[in-house]
């Protein structure tokens, strides 16, 4: 895609640059080749067998981070094309954006940051970041995977703009990005993008894997705004078709409606705020991408119901807890004597010790911590 396809809101084809110089590609943009360090780094393969809401072990068919962030991704490239944004940045943004998470989904972030509660804490985002900027080890100038400005500012924002950065010090090293990031300027549109995705996704998806679980039913719906005329249309065909049939039409035709919503939005704010350029989205203290008070009232509703039916729910609760023991035995245990399961280089790299094991197990997936678990025990 050439420059002039791009909207001038979008973040233009040619890069700012990286925190190390590089010879750009004559095949790839530069957004390209972030997603593709990405895809082969071993952080993102390991997503294949991490929590989201089912402990990998139980099931084939339910979710993990690798899926939950394909979708996400998928739903981002679809905005973003929408608007002639940047697809590429839309989509290496979701296919990163959850690298930082540790086994065991949120149960394992909670252990985590508890075990490293008097050492700096920990957060799975700026996890995200140190996995992309110290700890994948593919190149020999630098350590990290040297991606661009561009997607950084957005991996770093995705939770909007950031006004302390002391966490983010703390953690990654104080001036890692040499001054090149402006923390406090809003995120790009394809990072806004990106992030309201992971929302969609994430509402849309774990209602599925909810309902397959069995761990509440299409009647259970019928109460949250927005889904409910959906799944009245649809719970007429549960006698003539299968059941996952009709589950999947609910769930589509839900993630159609939130998607339309986000359009609509974009469209009406950007309308409204008249940005002339890329550099008036930067500047701006406005959010572009969101949903309208009917979908944020549903996106509440939805949120909350599946933290009652799905989240807390008790056979759920059952391997949170186990997994984090596991992750507190683990921490407990490797502290004693780091070198012994943790590679010189990685230890070298952290600011103390407790860093360096808490690398090492947030880079665990659920079946090699349950496994070193085991052995340890």
């Amino acid at each position: 895609m050439q420059k002039s396809e791009y909207s001038k809101f979008a973040t233009p084809i040619k890069s700012k640059g990286r925190i190390f110089g590089e010879k750009s590609s004559s095949f790839r943009s530069p957004y390209q080749r972030d997603r593709d360090r990405i895809v082969h780094s071993t952080a993102f393969r390991r997503l294949k067998h991490k929590t989201q809401v089912f402990v990998n072990t139980i099931d084939d068919h339910y979710r993990t981070r690798l899926t939950h962030s394909l979708e996400v991704s998928q739903i981002a490239r679809t905005l973003g094309k929408i608007f002639n944004l940047n697809e590429d940045l839309c989509e290496t943004l979701s296919l990163s954006h959850d690298i930082g998470h540790p086994p065991f989904g949120h149960a394992g972030e909670e252990a985590l940051d508890e075990c490293m509660n008097n050492f700096g804490g920990f957060d799975h985002n700026i996890q995200t970041l140190r996995i992309l900027t110290l700890l994948e080890n593919k190149y020999y100038s630098f350590a990290g995977l040297n991606l661009t400005l561009e997607t950084l500012d957005g991996l770093i924002k995705h939770n909007g703009p950031v006004h302390d950065k002391s966490k983010f010090d703390e953690i990654l090293g104080k001036n890692i990005f040499k001054n090149k990031i402006i923390y406090k300027n809003n995120p790009s549109l394809e990072a806004q993008i990106s992030t309201i995705s992971d929302d969609i996704a994430y509402n849309s998806h774990d209602l599925e894997d909810g309902l397959k679980a069995k761990l509440f039913n299409i009647n259970d719906l019928v109460h949250i705004p927005v889904i409910s005329e959906i799944v009245r249309k649809h719970k007429k065909k549960i006698k003539s078709k299968d059941i996952e049939l009709v589950l999947r039409q609910i769930i589509r035709e839900m993630i159609n409606v939130m998607v339309s919503d986000v359009v609509k939005n974009i469209k009406i704010n950007l309308k409204k705020f008249s940005p002339k350029n890329v550099n008036d989205i930067y500047k701006s203290n406005i959010s572009y991408v969101n949903f309208s008070e009917e979908l944020l009232n549903f996106d509440y509703h939805i949120r909350d119901f599946l933290k009652y039916k799905m989240y807390n729910n008790k056979e759920v609760l059952k391997k949170n807890i186990k997994g984090k023991k596991i992750i507190n035995f683990l921490f407990t245990k490797i502290k004693k004597n780091p070198k012994k399961y943790i590679k010189k280089n990685l230890i070298k790299i952290s600011q103390n010790k407790e860093r360096a094991v808490c690398d090492f197990i947030a880079g665990m997936t659920d079946r090699y911590a349950i496994n070193l678990f085991n052995s340890l025990k």
